[in-house]
């Protein structure tokens, strides 16, 4: 009985212990990724402030000595007055750009040429607040070349596969691409749109 007794405590004691470790190793986890997160959210609010500060420096420049040389290196800025959407974008939609701003998409009309400019930026981080935007929300889009006025002319939910949404066109327009649901874990099934049509340019 006594032997029975001290087999049975010992084997609580392992399941305890093993719990306990496991408890352990998921709180650690836990923290790491809390971790992670935090220091991927500093480094994409340094960059856009440092990016933002540079652009501001290129704009006081004359237009000969802001222009960028390559298609790589043109950088705008995207801004919604109403919805406090400030963000830099860079060229292409990698991982990487993604991370730390809005990036023009490849094979999409550049700010200031005819057709269709697209840009996309993640849903959870630059683009959280196109969950509010409406029809006449006025879209500002700099370059160091110009700066562009588009008015929001519709949105929509599409499947990631309807890329008609980023065809060609004969008007100058700017569509806003970010991942649908905008509260959704895990990586979301569609994609929002946003259309806006340009109506003025400056400088």
């Amino acid at each position: 009985m006594k032997l029975k007794l001290r087999w049975h405590n010992s084997r609580r004691w392992r399941e305890h212990t093993i719990l306990g470790w496991a408890q352990s190793l998921l709180v650690g986890f836990g923290v790491l990724a809390l971790g992670f997160c935090a220091l991927a959210y500093l480094e994409s609010i340094f960059f856009q402030k440092y990016e933002q500060r540079e652009f501001e420096r290129g704009l006081a420049l004359p237009l000969a000595t802001a222009r960028p040389g390559t298609e790589a290196e043109r950088v705008s800025r995207l801004e919604i007055p109403r919805l406090g959407v400030s963000v830099m974008v860079h060229e292409g939609v990698e991982s990487s750009i993604l991370r730390i701003g809005a990036g023009h998409i490849p094979g999409t009309a550049f700010p200031g040429e005819p057709g269709n400019v697209g840009i996309a930026a993640h849903r959870d981080t630059f683009f959280r607040k196109l969950s509010g935007v409406r029809p006449k929300d006025t879209v500002l889009l700099s370059t160091l070349e110009g700066s562009y006025e588009y008015s929001v002319e519709w949105t929509r939910v599409v499947k990631p596969s309807q890329l008609e949404v980023l065809a060609a066109s004969d008007h100058p327009e700017l569509t806003l691409v970010t991942c649908y649901p905008f509260y959704y874990v895990g990586p979301a099934p569609d994609r929002f749109i946003v259309r806006a049509r340009r109506v003025i340019e400056t400088r």
